[in-house]
């Protein structure tokens, strides 16, 4: 039987009803902030980043077959608004090492040899689809399930790339003490 929540989210994506669109994936607000946030690190940027995908997906919603995979659908839109913005940044002047620092919440950094490492920094060397895995599983709280149907792999794909993405970061994390040196 299909939820009050399902039922009203089906008929904002078959609407033309714009407003009762984004109605919809604001049920979804605080889960795609925080997905958003994960990647690019910055309140504004996420918050842009969510608006960017209202219109990527507003634009496209005609291609989506399933209604019930909806929250899937508008989450994979907003991973690639983030690894957009993230290749834009790339191509822009790199930050200072101190506004680089202060843009990293206190929650990511550890202490070793009293110098704080990011471990936003050690994730960005880590291959990108293991880093997706690890940023929605870890950062995000999600299920196996819920990434492998954001990602369109099946499940075992999934914890494959999180088991080798696991085995990367702590490849690097045994390299630290060489970092101190830097």
């Amino acid at each position: 039987m299909e939820t009050k929540a399902e039922m009203n989210q089906r008929i904002y994506v078959q609407t033309e009803d714009e407003t009762a669109f984004v109605q919809s994936i604001m049920e979804h607000q605080d889960t795609l902030i925080s997905i958003a946030y994960s990647y690019l690190r910055n309140r504004q940027d996420a918050l842009e980043a969510v608006q960017e995908m209202t219109c990527r997906a507003w634009i496209k919603r005609r291609t989506l077959n399933n209604e019930k995979a909806f929250k899937s659908w508008i989450i994979r839109i907003l991973i690639y608004v983030c690894i957009d913005e993230q290749r834009r940044r790339k191509r822009a002047t790199p930050l200072a090492k101190e506004d680089l620092e202060d843009s990293i919440p206190a929650s990511w950094m550890i202490s070793v040899d009293d110098n704080r490492i990011a471990i936003e920094s050690l994730l960005q060397k880590v291959k990108p689809k293991y880093r997706h895995v690890l940023l929605l599983k870890y950062y995000n709280d999600m299920t196996l399930t819920d990434i492998a149907s954001i990602l369109g792999k099946p499940e075992g794909t999934i914890k494959t790339w999180q088991h080798k993405g696991l085995q990367q970061l702590r490849k690097l994390m045994k390299n630290r003490r060489d970092w101190h040196d830097h």
